[in-house]
């Protein structure tokens, strides 16, 4: 039986998904009623000197049938009083003892530091994540990514915090930046315990169109947020990756971005993190949804033969590669399935306008079935990707499997193209029709 506690960075909990600090975390309250539904840990909605929101605050991207598939705030940091929030961590870890309750800090001077860690620290906080990431309002006042986008800054005030922290310390980081190893770098060289990421994009959610106003709208006025949520799981996987990969980088890593089942978090723990945070898919579904997420995690870590969720961790980044040592060898072409193919010719278009025209169609009227022209595949994927019907359309090898060749061994070798018309081209190597075959089948649909 799979066993899904953790101990990241020192911190225990009795599984590895947390709430990330955001409105689900704004409160005693809340984050009680999400240790009561089976969440393992929360990071407390970040803590600092009391702002003022504005309304509204909330922008999404909806897409076709999905909403929410992007979601966008320009809310800050609590605007309740720091009392208030200490008196209500105390309370929490008094009737759950066994759950991660990590505080967000952000303040300004070493002195603020100093005071705001100890405050929390006293209050019962089983951990502390330091806010360097907030993409809008705080940032303007030298605090959020502002100082995670400064590596020298980011790293000064983790070793003021580390001066004083007798819990450990996670640093939340900016994916408002080029390389995101530089400031994970800096966290490390800065005694960190662990990292976090990502915090929000910053963004413009969308425009109304009819007002000239971006969203969300204040007083006919708006400004850019932080951008989450599902459609941005791919970059956050990227960047856990990057860090999880950076040479004499050793901390663990806590990812965010996107996760709103047990398959998202899967693929987050074999990218490197040991710990998973939850925000979008919390406001958007509630708290209700870590039943899927445990069942599910914990059923695959059964079937895979996982005991514990360190076993996990990092699986796939051995098999994670730049591009130049891919096998240039490697073939794979489409196959499409008759009997389950509907004939709504979506692969026929999708590769004749945007990829190789590998797929043709019969010249029978009463046939609407799409077939591949395997000489001309060059094993894209694309027609597998818009076909509608699972398992309609396959990427089938045709390589011996026997032949193993990268571009880095071509580039060591001497065999890359190196001039504009050089016969070494990849191109070459796969038919290509002539410009003015374009105007023939509008010529034929004329007559």
């Amino acid at each position: 039986m799979a066993n899904l506690s953790v101990n990241f960075a020192g911190i225990k909990s009795p599984n590895p998904f947390w709430l990330a600090s955001a409105p689900p975390t704004n409160s005693g309250y809340q984050i009680m009623k999400a240790f009561d539904a089976g969440w393992g840990g929360a990071v407390w909605k970040t803590l600092g000197v009391p702002v003022i929101n504005v309304s509204s605050r909330y922008g999404a991207l909806n897409y076709r049938d999905t909403r929410m598939m992007g979601f966008n705030n320009i809310e800050l940091i609590t605007d309740r009083p720091l009392k208030d929030n200490l008196r209500e961590i105390e309370e929490v870890k008094k009737y759950f003892p066994n759950n991660a309750v990590i505080a967000s800090l952000m303040v300004e001077t070493r002195e603020q530091w100093h005071q705001i860690v100890k405050d929390v620290e006293n209050a019962g906080a089983d951990g502390i994540e330091l806010n360097f990431g907030c993409p809008h309002g705080m940032c303007e006042r030298g605090m959020g990514s502002a100082v995670g986008q400064d590596p020298v800054v980011l790293q000064t005030i983790v070793s003021w915090v580390m001066e004083v922290a007798k819990i450990p310390v996670i640093v939340k980081l900016t994916p408002n930046i080029s390389h995101i190893q530089d400031p994970a770098n800096a966290a490390q060289a800065g005694g960190a315990n662990a990292v976090s990421l990502i915090n929000t994009i910053q963004s413009v959610i969308n425009v109304d169109i009819d007002n000239f106003v971006p969203t969300p709208m204040v007083d006919g006025k708006s400004t850019n947020g932080g951008y989450c949520g599902p459609a941005v799981k791919p970059i956050a996987l990227n960047m856990v990756k990057n860090v999880a990969l950076e040479p004499g980088f050793k901390l663990p890593i806590s990812g965010i971005g996107g996760v709103e089942n047990w398959k998202d978090a899967v693929e987050f723990v074999l990218m490197g993190s040991s710990t998973v945070q939850v925000c979008t898919a919390a406001m958007h579904y509630g708290f209700g949804i870590i039943r899927e997420i445990t069942s599910g995690f914990e059923r695959y870590m059964d079937e895979k033969g996982f005991k514990t969720v360190d076993e996990m961790v990092g699986k796939a980044l051995p098999q994670t590669k730049h591009w130049e040592e891919l096998n240039l060898k490697y073939k794979v072409v489409a196959e499409i399935n008759e009997d389950k193919c509907i004939g709504c010719q979506l692969c026929y278009i999708a590769c004749e306008d945007g990829a190789h025209q590998a797929i043709g169609l019969s010249s029978d009227a009463d046939n609407r079935k799409p077939h591949i022209i395997e000489e001309n595949c060059v094993g894209c994927n694309l027609c597998s990707l818009v076909c509608p019907v699972e398992n309609c359309i396959t990427m089938v090898r045709r390589d011996d499997g026997k032949q193993h060749l990268t571009w880095k061994e071509r580039t060591e070798q001497g065999t890359i193209p190196t001039t504009f018309n050089d016969e070494l081209a990849g191109g070459l190597h796969h038919w290509v029709p002539e410009p003015a075959d374009a105007l023939k089948n509008k010529t034929l649909q004329k007559n």
